[in-house]
């Protein structure tokens, strides 16, 4: 594993965690935070660290997270 896919996994992880440390948060904010963080890192795996592949993948993970149990 070369240093900057450590990174990337090291980003997502901070990312997850500090979602955790917000309780005052509805459950759909988190459903959101949480799609977004993973279909961030999806979107970044599939396009091999995309940066408009992250993106999109966060865009597109935020809207799912947001919907699921409306």
């Amino acid at each position: 594993m070369n240093a900057i896919h450590a990174l990337k996994i090291a980003g997502v992880v901070a990312l997850i965690a500090s979602t955790a440390a917000c309780s005052n948060m509805s459950a759909r904010d988190r459903n959101t935070a949480a799609g977004a963080a993973i279909g961030g890192a999806a979107g970044a795996v599939l396009t091999g660290g995309s940066a408009a592949g992250t993106v999109g993948g966060a865009a597109v993970g935020g809207v799912i997270g947001n919907q699921i149990k409306k």
